[in-house]
């Protein structure tokens, strides 16, 4: 059961003083919530990704229990929690020192200026409380109605596409905006009193022409925007979660959980596509706030002791926290010293360029600006340099099985970086696109796998592709390179084969 409450006391004077700093610095944000609770609340809402209400599902309760565990054996230890919404909320442990409850503070207020700043969360719903709650009350419903286990494994199967997503999504036209907002007043006026999601709508609209019109295979073209017609409209050949909504044989509860979970990881696609950034950037905000104004010296070696642990870097995982600040902090110091742009960039003189300072002074302004417009992967590409990886001694690890032990694979900065950005695409995930929904000209659907590479592992395209014909109801194809050789994996229904 889940117990919090709304900060009082003496922590509602910490907060008033830390917001001050924040908004001295220039921070802007949505209005922030602070709740506390106790370390069994704090782990329900991690496991449900923050929100006190989701939908009942396994997986929360699995994460529950693995965080749970973590906390008991000392493993691990939450402090924060944010939320991506207007108002934002934030919740504390009541277990916390008083040091570390001035850090989560002002940790807190750089990500809430991160929420509401950064270009890729600009289209992201600030009402996501409320959404989530109805999801799950439309979700027990169709569990009331069709059964538990029924709605479940279904859910399960749609988990399992999750990242099967297109960023570009996340952004609309001009265009594409007014022919949305034209068909929600069209649904208005027809639907009145309807609480049926959207994705819901559009797959009972897609039913009814199908009913009266021919099928018309979708022509797909990631480079032109189709109009929507009374029989085609265009889809982005990564939104697979689309495509099987728009043209699978499911029922109206299975579209609409389908939906459902489609909205969903779309809300929490920027988080994933950040995560380097906002959490260096809440770094960077507590560790600046804490030094230069909130912090007394009986609480500097307990602050130290905190931001140390927070920035521990191991050789089998970046921190997200660490490389995010140290770079912002780099990206800074090159911007009020000059250490930027064509002079700088072509002088071979390396005494010259070492001890270059052209004193701009324009680091500050220079990191809100980063923080506006760009993701992870921008961000690395553009500002991890070779002498930030030297400075940082940042180097790829290899497990070497003579000795046991994780050991320095390379050294060289493109081999990092490149590591670095490789696992950063796509999450680390192969990128997949609709190639066809009617392969064979049997209805089949065809997935073609863009190798960037690494090559697809076959085994786990195979789990996927068992999960997807449970929702297509009909052979499932995923084109692949392996070993520089066209292959195409399939899955009727029975088995897994593989064609060159």
């Amino acid at each position: 059961m889940m117990r919090t409450k709304p900060i009082d006391g003496a922590l509602a004077e910490l907060r008033e003083e830390i917001e001050g700093y924040a908004k001295e610095y220039g921070l802007d944000y949505h209005p922030v919530v602070f709740e506390v609770c106790d370390y069994d609340t704090i782990n329900i809402l991690a496991a449900q990704g923050g929100f006190p209400a989701r939908y009942p599902h396994w997986r929360f309760g699995m994460d529950y229990d693995q965080l749970s565990k973590g906390y008991a054996y000392g493993l691990q230890k939450i402090y924060e929690m944010v939320i991506n919404t207007n108002p934002c909320y934030a919740y504390l442990l009541n277990a916390n020192h008083w040091v570390d409850q001035k850090i989560v503070m002002a940790h807190v207020f750089g990500h809430a200026d991160f929420f509401k700043n950064n270009y890729w969360f600009s289209g992201t719903d600030k009402n996501m409380m409320d959404v989530m709650a109805n999801h799950g009350t439309k979700i027990r419903r169709y569990m009331d109605r069709y059964g538990q286990d029924a709605v479940e494994v279904f859910i399960d199967k749609v988990l399992s596409l999750e990242n099967l997503l297109d960023p570009s999504v996340l952004f609309e036209t001009p265009e594409v905006a007014r022919r949305r907002i034209e068909s929600m007043v069209d649904e208005e006026q027809e639907d009145t009193g309807d609480d049926r999601s959207s994705a819901l709508k559009s797959f009972m609209r897609t039913k009814a022409r199908s009913e009266v019109l021919p099928e018309v295979p979708v022509k797909i073209d990631e480079n032109e925007i189709h109009p929507e017609s009374e029989t085609e409209r265009y889809i982005s050949p990564r939104d697979v979660m689309l495509y099987l909504i728009e043209h699978a044989p499911l029922q109206e509860w299975q579209a609409d959980i389908l939906g459902i979970l489609r909205e969903e990881a779309y809300y929490f696609l920027p988080q994933r596509m950040t995560k380097i950034m906002n959490e260096g950037w809440a770094s960077y905000w507590h560790s600046t706030i804490m030094t230069k104004k909130a912090l007394k010296a009986s609480e500097i070696i307990d602050f130290a002791d905190h931001h140390a642990g927070v920035m521990a870097m191991s050789k089998q995982n970046i921190n997200p926290y660490k490389i995010g600040i140290e770079l912002f902090r780099d990206i800074e110091y090159r911007w009020d010293t000059g250490k930027f742009g064509k002079e700088y960039l072509e002088c071979t003189n390396m005494e010259k360029k070492e001890n270059w300072n052209k004193d701009t002074g324009l680091g500050r302004e220079k990191i809100f600006e980063v923080r506006r417009t760009h993701n992870d992967i921008t961000f690395i590409d553009e500002f991890f340099t070779p002498e930030f990886c030297e400075r940082q001694q940042i180097f790829t690890y290899k497990y070497n099985p003579r000795t046991g032990r994780n050991e320095v694979d390379s050294r060289e900065f493109e081999s990092i970086k490149g590591k670095l950005l490789q696992s950063l695409t796509n999450f680390g995930s192969p990128v997949i696109e609709v190639e066809s929904t009617n392969y064979k000209n049997r209805g089949e659907l065809l997935l073609k796998h863009i190798h960037q590479g690494v090559d697809l592992d076959v085994n786990y395209a195979a789990e996927t592709l068992k999960n997807i014909h449970f929702i297509w109801k009909r052979p499932v194809n995923i084109s692949t390179t392996q070993e520089e050789t066209e292959t195409i994996v399939s899955f009727d229904g029975k088995e897994i084969k593989t064609n060159n």
